[in-house]
């Protein structure tokens, strides 16, 4: 008999349409995506640019293909306590709008300092510009008011550490984790931002699993990496270049890090996240091929229970 699978598996639009590099799949459709997704048994996406944002019109769409909104991407700038106010103004609507949609988290990532998403900062300025110490407590104060804000609504603020931004490496994400309070911050946790990073992803998993309440799973090409860090490339051209790949198809073992989620008693999300172009990686091959080989992994792993 079986084992049932204790997760439930979505997958973020970005492998269609790209969300930071206009161009990238803006031929498909909403309806397109979604048919694709729905086919291969897929029962939840993330906010993209392809998708309506009027809340009831959203719902509508995304029942017809059975497919849930997990939640959206919310780029942060707590790090500048000038704009600390405004900021959470913004981020509270947000989790208003989340939370009309059905949504249990929301995604919070700070863009300052980041080498491509700082409205602060000219467009070709692109080295990451580290935090100070009264940066960062910035940062902590804006995301413990802003997971105070989800909780009075009955959500979860889940944080990405990402490529390109402050909070990259381990050193960071570890610096977060410590100085941020578990019961109001918990972690996304995703396996290509991770190992981008530098931080081993089951490493991550075993020292933060406590805090981890949502997971994207991306694989990475090794050579591409490689190449991305000889170059000292910019994120968003390792993105073009191919660098992320859906899980199963790139470097890293995915079977002992759905093993730890399984030991650590996590049973939400799994959002398969791998940009790519889709001129390059036909979107719904890849959606099958990553969705065949978690679901085989996940079932390797539970047996092993």
């Amino acid at each position: 008999m079986s084992q049932p699978n204790p997760f439930r598996i979505g997958i973020a639009p970005i492998g269609w349409v790209n969300d930071d590099i206009p161009g990238l799949g803006d031929h498909y459709t909403q309806d397109q995506v979604l048919s694709e997704m729905s086919a291969l048994g897929y029962v939840a996406t993330e906010m993209g640019r392809l998708f309506m944002q009027e809340p009831a019109a959203l719902k509508a769409k995304l029942d017809a293909y059975g497919i849930q909104l997990a939640s959206k991407f919310v780029a942060t700038l707590f790090s500048d306590a000038n704009r600390l106010e405004e900021e959470l103004q913004i981020f509270g609507s947000w989790v208003r709008y989340l939370k009309e949609m059905g949504c249990e988290h929301v995604i919070a990532c700070e863009m300052g300092g980041s080498m491509h998403w700082d409205p602060r900062r000219a467009p070709g300025d692109t080295a990451v510009r580290k935090l100070t110490d009264d940066q960062w407590e910035s940062l902590v104060e804006g995301l413990h008011r802003a997971a105070r804000l989800c909780r009075e609504h009955g959500m979860k603020l889940v944080y990405h550490y990402h490529a390109g931004t402050v909070v990259e490496t381990a050193d960071e994400i570890d610096r977060l984790m410590e100085t941020t309070d578990p019961a109001l911050v918990h972690l996304l946790f995703d396996t290509g931002h991770a190992l981008y990073g530098g931080y081993d992803p089951l490493a991550l998993a075993e020292k933060h699993g406590q805090r981890i309440q949502y997971v994207h799973l991306k694989d990475v090409r090794r050579d591409v990496l490689e190449h991305v860090r000889q170059q000292n490339l910019d994120f968003l051209t390792a993105v073009k270049l191919g660098m992320f790949t859906v899980p199963g198809d790139g470097c890293i073992d995915f079977a002992p890090i759905i093993q730890k989620l399984l030991e650590n008693g996590y049973t939400g999300w799994l959002i398969v996240e791998a940009e790519q172009d889709p001129a390059v990686a036909h979107p719904y091959t890849y959606a099958q091929r990553a969705k065949e080989y978690l679901e085989a992994t996940i079932r390797s792993a539970a047996k092993q229970r």
